[in-house]
C-alpha cells in the first residue's frame, strides 16, 4: 500500500484509515477495537514504525468502543514507536473510549490532545 495516500481494512465492526501528515502517521480506526478487530489496528501502527514513521498519531474520534485488547495493542504501539525515538499520541476521544483510558489509569502514559489538530500541531 502506498502510505502516502488514505488505506483502509476492513473486517465487519472496524475500518481502519491511514495516511502521512507531515511528519506524522495518522491512522484511523472506526467502529469498534476489540480482540476480534485488533489486528486491523496493529499493523498499520506497526508497519508505519518499521518504515521510520514512529511519530503515530491515532485519531479516536469515530472509535465507538475500546476493549483491553484494544488498550494493549496501542500500548504495544507506544513501546515500539518510543524504541523508535517516536510516540503515540491520541486525539479526539469519544467519552466511553476515554472512560477506558481513565479507568485503566492508561491516560497517563499516553499524550492525549482534544483533537487531531492539535495532535498535529505538537
Amino acid at each position: 500500500m502506498d502510505r502516502g495516500t488514505v488505506g483502509s481494512a476492513n473486517r465487519g465492526r472496524l475500518q481502519v484509515e491511514a495516511r502521512t501528515e507531515g511528519r506524522s502517521e495518522v491512522v484511523t480506526p472506526v467502529g469498534e477495537l476489540d480482540h476480534h478487530t485488533a489486528d486491523l489496528l496493529r499493523e498499520p501502527l506497526e508497519s508505519a514504525v518499521e518504515q521510520g514513521r514512529a511519530r503515530l498519531v491515532v485519531d479516536c474520534s469515530r472509535l465507538d468502543f475500546c476493549d483491553s485488547t484494544g488498550l494493549n495493542v496501542l500500548l504495544g504501539a507506544r513501546l515500539k514507536a518510543e524504541e523508535a525515538g517516536g510516540g503515540v499520541h491520541l486525539a479526539a476521544m469519544q467519552p466511553m473510549v476515554a472512560r477506558v483510558f481513565e479507568i485503566t489509569g492508561a491516560e497517563a502514559v499516553f499524550t492525549v490532545h482534544a483533537s487531531l489538530a492539535e495532535a498535529l500541531e505538537t
